[in-house]
């Protein structure tokens, strides 16, 4: 009888335990991954920027997964577009928080865009750090303890521009045209107040709305206004129509151009032509490895180029250094939650593409070297094996000289009513 009994229970239980190793299987897999957003956009005004983002982050992707993963675990990247709207990359940021359960979020290309995800990020408990956010709102007045800058801001351009300007371009007559929102304002605000052109009567502005197609009207009222600076505070697409409809119109035999923030994609997509002489700024280019000798840069210009065969831009060197310095952080605070890490990253000194940078830790901007450039002639960009060799270097300023000092930041801070000490994390 104890024989038939210890039997049955070999039937009776046998099955439940075979049903059972699959679910544990499946459990185990999915610890042993962890999913990070990359919220870009994929379409819109900023798509060329998008792109290069997704490409610099899924080089970090192969490199930090070839390495190990972030803690043993291999990383996943789940991707939104953000459209360059700020209301789908608030709900992208919720939805990959919530459901998909990821850590952290990176990207942008668009500072209404990331100042709308580190809301979400403080909100959720979570990280997210920006790609290509140059508003100084980003890490000034909208700064929280939940949201990291990699790329510089507006007023590091204006610096390096205006320390430029000031030797070549000084008592000039200035007009603004300017994309009517969080970027555009600021940028246009640092540039005036670092070339002394605050007088609007003097020095007119113009706001023209994201996603313009036609730059013809403002243009020509610029014509008429005869400035000899024309500071063109656009970006993406809305640049490259504004530049090319400047030089059919003549303006630049005329009138000196800026574009405060320059990428290489935004260059190509003018054309060599409209771009000759126009002077601008940036954090990175793909040729500064090189020529000052950075190792890591090095590599990854040539990892880039090898892959997509055309040179890599400002976007994707952030995306790139990003994942690798979230990764970093992580390692050193040997967990994922989010405390710990923001504890790891604020006052860390890193290099990633270039020469050594900083987390800052009152703000969270990442400190660093920046460049004013001029475009080259185009009979010498069009020598380039890509044709995309446009910049020459015209001015270095190193981050300390040209980022925002702790004492004006808080001031700006007081005057909105925001905390002087940045709030979240807990």
């Amino acid at each position: 009888m104890r024989k038939f009994l210890m039997s049955s229970c070999l039937v009776v239980f046998l099955p439940v335990f075979l049903l059972t190793v699959p679910a544990v299987s499946v459990a185990t897999a999915a610890d042993e991954i962890v999913k990070i957003g990359l919220s870009y956009p994929e379409t819109g005004p900023y798509a060329k920027q998008g792109l290069d983002q997704k490409r610099g982050a899924e080089i970090a992707l192969e490199e930090i997964n070839a390495a190990g993963g972030i803690l043993g675990k291999k990383v996943q990247l789940v991707y939104r577009d953000t459209k360059s709207n700020p209301k789908i990359a608030k709900e992208n940021a919720i939805e990959l928080y919530d459901k998909e359960g990821v850590p952290m979020i990176f990207g942008g290309s668009a500072s209404n865009v990331a100042i709308a995800s580190g809301k979400v990020a403080k909100l959720k408990n979570k990280l997210f750090f920006g790609t290509l956010t140059y508003s100084t709102e980003t890490t000034g007045e909208e700064a929280n303890k939940n949201i990291f800058r990699e790329c510089y801001d507006s007023y590091f351009a204006a610096k390096v521009l205006s320390d430029y300007m000031s030797k070549n371009l000084a008592g000039k007559k200035y007009m603004y045209i300017t994309a009517d929102y969080s970027w555009g304002w600021t940028t246009e605000e640092a540039f005036r107040k670092f070339t002394n052109t605050n007088d609007k009567n003097a020095h007119k502005g113009l706001l023209t709305k994201l996603g313009t197609d036609d730059f013809t009207k403002v243009l020509a009222v610029a014509k008429e206004n005869h400035p000899e600076v024309l500071v063109l505070v656009l970006f993406g697409k809305d640049m490259e129509i504004a530049i090319k409809q400047a030089y059919e119109l003549g303006l630049k035999k005329s009138m000196q151009i800026i574009v405060p923030n320059l990428t290489l994609d935004m260059a190509q997509g003018a054309g060599p032509e409209a771009m000759e002489g126009v002077i601008g700024a940036k954090p990175w280019i793909w040729n500064v490895p090189a020529k000052y000798n950075y190792p890591k840069g090095i590599a990854y210009v040539k990892k880039y180029e090898e892959k997509y065969k055309r040179y890599p831009t400002t976007s994707g060197a952030s995306a790139y250094v990003i994942l690798h310095e979230y990764k970093e952080a992580v390692e050193r605070a040997k967990t994922f939650d989010t405390k710990a890490v923001i504890k790891a990253l604020e006052g860390h000194k890193y290099v990633g593409l270039k020469d050594e940078q900083y987390w800052r830790e009152f703000d969270h901007q990442s400190v660093q070297t920046v460049y004013a450039v001029k475009c080259k002639p185009a009979a010498e960009v069009k020598k380039d094996k890509y044709q995309q060799d446009y910049f020459e270097i015209i001015n270095v300023m190193k981050g300390e000289d040209a980022a925002i000092g702790i004492k004006e930041w808080s001031e700006i801070r007081s005057k909105v009513g925001m905390p002087v000490a940045l709030e979240g994390g807990e």
